[in-house]
């Protein structure tokens, strides 16, 4: 395989738009790395923030080249577009796209995108352009339906693709139900996780006499997150007179509206906004479990990464978190994202709060048996063993066509 990298080209291109970075951002930013320290030529298309994030200046650095795409995608759209995967997307975006590609001319094109499929522009893009490609859907939800018209093209353009990833089981079946079709090329990966495999934080004291602090890990949008029925299901009478206190940790557009919220519901007090926080193992050496009120998921890094760390789990069955939380016995899933539901999962989470150590030492070998150490660098492998398995059906490589200075981030 080393004597395929010096001629193998894969650009890499993030639909995001709602932010600068995201945890769907994570799996394609560090196999890219991966595959950059390996030889392998790497582009990168991205939406152009100003000042760019850190991970794609960080890209950058290691040598993976990086085309900007113009933001100026209305906001209308791009709210729509996290529920909405068969929303078009302008003609100059794709030719944006497209120009990089012909540019480039890659063995293979990595689309990733939030939802469970990129939208369908691109995907029929790479399939008339006759590119060799994957797709990575990082989350699903049901209120996604594409017309009719709309699910006959992804049934279509999908068959070209050379795999279709999604990171919980949960979500391909969803998405198998929403294009009406089995996808014989679908397949499970990981999300890389921001700590250490071995991680071991202290256990924050926790008697009966002692503040239970739950902790809420993620960006601050109700929408897919559901913070509010969070606060909806601890406003309840029954945890008036209990010890605990409320960590939100992450950023996001509906900050102000969630501690309006709070403090309508009588929870100012007993609620903190951390903001962001880099070291998550930090996260879990002052909290004792994790609350994922989720409206929509796919499979979230802070429920990977509280297992890890040992700390239970609270989540609505949603998406992938019925496939690692074992309800009752590693975690504690609620049956809809409702608020009488997860009120009714922390009620079987506080009257066995004394046993959390050990609900959480569960989890933390349970995630152990089901995530490998380094996902990135396993889905990297994944897609060398693609490209090597086309490379012996017929030669990949094409010539690059010259770089425009004006679009691409030149490596020094």
């Amino acid at each position: 395989m080393r004597g395929l990298m010096a001629h193998t080209r894969i650009v890499f291109i993030s639909t995001l738009s709602s932010g600068s970075w995201g945890g769907s951002e994570e799996l394609w930013s560090r196999a890219a790395l991966a595959l950059a320290a390996e030889g392998f030529d790497i582009s990168a298309s991205y939406l152009a923030w100003s000042p760019p994030d850190p991970h794609i200046l960080n890209l950058i650095r290691h040598g993976v080249e990086v085309w900007f795409r113009p933001r100026s995608y209305p906001l209308r759209k791009r709210v729509w577009r996290r529920i909405t995967a068969a929303q078009p997307i302008p003609t100059w975006l794709l030719l944006e796209v497209k120009r990089l590609i012909a540019a480039r001319s890659p063995q293979m094109v990595v689309l990733s995108d939030g939802g469970p499929f990129p939208p369908i522009g691109l995907v029929e893009m790479c399939a008339a352009e006759g590119s060799p490609f994957v797709t990575i859907g990082q989350a699903n939800t049901e209120l996604w339906w594409p017309a009719d018209a709309e699910a006959d093209r992804y049934r279509t353009a999908l068959v070209g693709a050379l795999r279709c990833y999604f990171v919980s089981n949960a979500n391909r079946r969803l998405a198998e139900k929403q294009i009406g079709c089995e996808l014989p090329n679908a397949e499970i990966v990981r999300n890389p996780f921001n700590v250490d495999f071995a991680a071991s934080p202290p256990w924050p004291s926790l008697g009966r006499d002692d503040e239970l602090r739950f902790a809420c890990v993620g960006r601050l949008e109700p929408a897919a997150k559901g913070q509010d029925i969070l606060l909806e299901a601890l406003a309840g009478p029954t945890w008036a007179n209990r010890n605990w206190r409320l960590h939100f940790y992450g950023n996001g557009r509906n900050r102000v509206a969630l501690e309006r919220w709070a403090q309508r519901l009588g929870l100012a007090e007993r609620v903190v906004f951390e903001g962001h926080v880099m070291e998550v193992e930090k996260i879990w050496s002052l909290n004792h479990v994790l609350v994922m009120p989720s409206r929509f998921e796919g499979l979230p890094l802070a429920i990977i990464e509280a297992m890890l760390c040992g700390r239970p789990v609270i989540a609505t069955d949603v998406a992938g978190h019925a496939e690692v939380i074992e309800n009752g016995v590693t975690g504690f899933l609620a049956d809809a994202p409702t608020v009488e539901s997860f009120g009714n999962a922390l009620e079987r989470f506080w009257s066995m709060r004394e046993d959390a150590r050990e609900i959480g030492a569960a989890g933390a070998a349970r995630i152990r048996q089901l995530v490998p150490p380094d996902p990135a660098r396993v889905f990297a492998d994944k897609l060398k063993e693609l490209l090597a398995k086309k490379a012996r059906g017929r030669s990949l490589c094409g010539s690059a066509a010259p770089l425009s200075p004006l679009s691409a981030h030149r490596r020094s």
